[in-house]
């Protein structure tokens, strides 16, 4: 994204006051703008892909249902769409499943104008703004889920090494090989070498085959990511 290019933003949250504070302070620098506002999840999903934001800020807590499910939905309709996660307090379950919807950032509703404005701009620019401590974090809880899968030996997925299954969480969260690498301090070859030889193994040619398969056990998995955040 150039420099000069206005960002364009969609916010989403259930309580009124919070929205138009949080439009205020976007709406006050030249380069942002708030292109729409929803105060619940099933309407967000409706109107943001035609929205098409450069960044949708989207709560956690919704009355119909959770921000990081309306991420999930809006990164596998256009992944063009950067998601930053606004909530009130720090949640570590939260902060994995955000990550895993393929959110660009997670932060809390304390942040200052000035922060919140440069979040909106790096998220804008395709960078993730989850800090190194909660990277390590939600990288750890992912390398537990695929030893608990590597020693449950869930069908295909009793085949992958625990790096691959990290991988494949990844992309099922939307991130490309580069976004991988940086997050798994990897070169972006190595991930590319990673990506062949667990599609390999799945039986799989395609990268969006492995993120559907990822969506697919979530969902038989019972869901419920960001329920009760």
């Amino acid at each position: 994204m150039e420099e000069s290019t206005q960002i364009t933003v969609f916010l989403l949250d259930d309580h009124e006051v919070i929205r138009r504070g949080v439009h205020e302070m976007l709406a006050a620098e030249t380069d942002i703008e708030v292109i729409g506002e929803s105060d619940n999840a099933a309407d967000a999903v409706k109107r943001i892909p035609d929205a098409r934001p450069d960044v949708a800020v989207l709560d956690v807590r919704l009355p119909d249902g959770s921000g990081i499910e309306v991420c999930r939905e809006l990164r596998s309709r256009d992944p063009r769409i950067a998601c930053l996660i606004l909530t009130s307090f720090p949640d570590e379950e939260a902060l994995v499943h955000a990550v895993l919807a393929g959110a660009s950032g997670y932060v809390l509703k304390g942040i200052r104008g000035k922060e919140l404005q440069s979040a909106v701009r790096d998220a804008a620019a395709g960078r993730v703004l989850i800090g190194p401590d909660a990277a390590r974090r939600v990288v750890e809880r992912l390398r537990r889920g695929a030893s608990r899968a590597d020693a449950g030996g869930e069908g295909k997925l009793s085949s992958l090494t625990g790096q691959e299954r990290i991988i494949l969480d990844l992309i099922g969260a939307g991130m490309t090989n580069r976004a991988i690498g940086d997050e798994l301090n990897l070169a972006e070859k190595t991930i590319k070498n990673y990506v062949s030889q667990l599609l390999s193994k799945l039986g799989m040619r395609r990268r969006s085959q492995a993120a559907a398969y990822v969506a697919r056990m979530q969902a038989e998995g019972g869901g419920g990511d960001g329920q009760g955040v």
